[in-house]
Order: C-alpha cells, then sequence, then structure tokens
C-alpha cells in the first residue's frame, strides 16, 4: 500500500534578494564654486580698472616683436643659460668642499657661500664694475694684459656678477641634494673598490638630483628675472631694450608692461620645462608618476561634466 502524498507540505524558500544596489552622490564642494566666483570677479574687475586707466594698450602689441625686443630676449635668455652653468658647476665644486673633512677647503667654501648670500646681487655687479679703482690693469703675464675698465665688459660683469652669486644657493642645494643619499650606500661602493670620484658620479648624484632638480628649477626661473638687474651695469637685455624703447616712444609704462608679458612667457616654459624633469626623475622613487598638465586638464574636464550631471 503506498503512502499518501501530503499535498498540504509547503513549497521550498526561494532564495532572499541581493542588497539593493546602492547610488554613489559625489559631495558637492560648494565653497570651491564660491571661492572661484569671487576670484574671477576681482580678476574682472583688475582687468576692468585697467583697461579705463589712461594706458596706451595699443604700443603693446605694435612693438611686442620689435628686433630690439626679441634681441633683448636673445640676450636675457643667453644670460641666464651662462650664470646658471656658471653657477651648478661652482655649487658642485663647494658642496663638495663643504663636505670635505679638510677643515681649509670646508672653511674656504663655507666662507664664500657666507659672503655671497649675505650680499645683494646688486651691490655685488656694482663692486664687479668698479673695481678699477682697486686694480688698475689686470695683468696676466703674456698671456693677456689690459686695464680693468676694458677688461670688464658689462657682459663680464654680468656673467660674474650673477654667475658667482648663484653659486653659493647652488652649493646648499647641491649639499642638500648629497646629504640625502644614504651613508650605506657609498661605504658599500668603497667595499667593493670604487673610488670617491667614482662612487659620487656613479652612486650619489644620481640619485641625489631627485632632490636637487626641483629648487634648481625654481633657480633657473629666478635667474631669468634677476638678469634684470645687469642694466644698471649698461648691459643691454630686455628690460633695458624695453627702457629704451619706452623714452623714445613716449610710453615708458606700456614697455614695462611689454617687458612683464615676455617674462611671463619665457618663465611659463621654463616651468614647464621644469616639471618634465622632475618627472623624469621621480621614475624611481614613486609608484605612479604625477599626471601631465594635459591629463591634469582632462580630469577637470570630466570632473565638471560629471558634476553637471
Amino acid at each position: 500500500m503506498t503512502a499518501d502524498i501530503d499535498k498540504t507540505a509547503e513549497p521550498q524558500d526561494t532564495p532572499p534578494a541581493g542588497p539593493e544596489a546602492i547610488k554613489a552622490v559625489p559631495v558637492r564642494h560648494y565653497g570651491r564654486y564660491i571661492s572661484a566666483v569671487i576670484a574671477i570677479a576681482l580678476l574682472v574687475a583688475i582687468i576692468y580698472a585697467f583697461g579705463q586707466g589712461k594706458i596706451n594698450w595699443n604700443a603693446v602689441p605694435d612693438y611686442f616683436f620689435d628686433h630690439r625686443i626679441i634681441k633683448g630676449v636673445g640676450q636675457t635668455m643667453l644670460l641666464t643659460v651662462l650664470s646658471m652653468v656658471i653657477g651648478i658647476v661652482g655649487g658642485i665644486l663647494l658642496a663638495v668642499m663643504r663636505l670635505s673633512k679638510n677643515p681649509v677647503t670646508s672653511s674656504i667654501a663655507w666662507f664664500y657661500i657666507w659672503f655671497f648670500r649675505g650680499t645683494p646681487v646688486l651691490v655685488q655687479l656694482f663692486v664687479w664694475f668698479n673695481l678699477g679703482l682697486v686694480f688698475e690693469y689686470i695683468n696676466l703675464g703674456p698671456i693677456y694684459k689690459n686695464y680693468w675698465s676694458d677688461f670688464m665688459t658689462p657682459l663680464l660683469t654680468a656673467l660674474l656678477g650673477l654667475g658667482l652669486n648663484e653659486a653659493a644657493y647652488m652649493a646648499e642645494i647641491c649639499r642638500a641634494g648629497l646629504l640625502s643619499v644614504d651613508e650605506g650606500q657609498t661605504e658599500a661602493s668603497h667595499a667593493l673598490g670604487m673610488s670617491h670620484g667614482k662612487t659620487l658620479r656613479r652612486i650619489v648624484i644620481p640619485q641625489a638630483m631627485r632632490v636637487i632638480v626641483p629648487p634648481t628649477g625654481n633657480e633657473v626661473i629666478n635667474m631669468l628675472k634677476t638678469t634684470s638687474l645687469v642694466s644698471a651695469v649698461q648691459f643691454y637685455e630686455l628690460l633695458r631694450y624695453a627702457q629704451d624703447i619706452g623714452q623714445t616712444s613716449g610710453a615708458p609704462v606700456e614697455m614695462l608692461f611689454l617687458a612683464a608679458a615676455w617674462y611671463l612667457i619665457l618663465t611659463s616654459v621654463l616651468s614647464v620645462g621644469q616639471y618634465y624633469i622632475e618627472r623624469y626623475y621621480a621614475r624611481g622613487s614613486s609608484r605612479s608618476l604625477p599626471d601631465t598638465p594635459f591629463q591634469k586638464i582632462r580630469a577637470n574636464m570630466l570632473s565638471l561634466a560629471s558634476w553637471r550631471r
């Protein structure tokens, strides 16, 4: 006899439904947008004030690509590069001397850095230009002999004044970079039979570049602007040419704005180059490289588009 089927038995339970998907809502940074509106309003007000001032703005584009201005830009860049070469080479030598165990060598480097960092660049330029009061002529024997006033040209005065002063600052930057490298690596390289000079070239300096490059880029940009001081020693560069054009054209203030625009263009180009150089030397120290300017712009555009949605 077969057993009766229990028709009242309940059906099997169905699996519970999964949790509802969470809809993420981005945080609204209203303070950012308010501050941005205020900043834009202030910028518009400043532009309007300058636009209503008694300034002949038409003179700026008329002389922007004048051959004298272009020559001044070239002289400014040349002086910047040569002065930085002198400063970087001198800074490396002074940094090595400062870290030397020889007390005489380290004391000389310390005194040099103390003196040139403690006196203004403009004063140093005037001193170099007027050293003829102390040395009537320069005598290098059969190699060269001439009066100091003829020997110390405006270009040489500018190079010595800017380059030697920059060497004092680069010495501290290079010293900080060298000290950032662990001493154990130097000891290990010496244990392998490497000389001190080879250790610096192969081990220490390549790793120190990550610390040296960022402030050096800032020094290059600062040097570009500091070259405007050499107009005081009769060297013709961007500012000096702009001042001369302003005196002859009757637009001295307008030519200062023109020079400022050129300085902004040049420093912007140098800033972009500095960014990519820093990004290159950051490859071994960070897992992910920082975004390029174009990648940052693209990310900001995407975030703005998502906010509008």
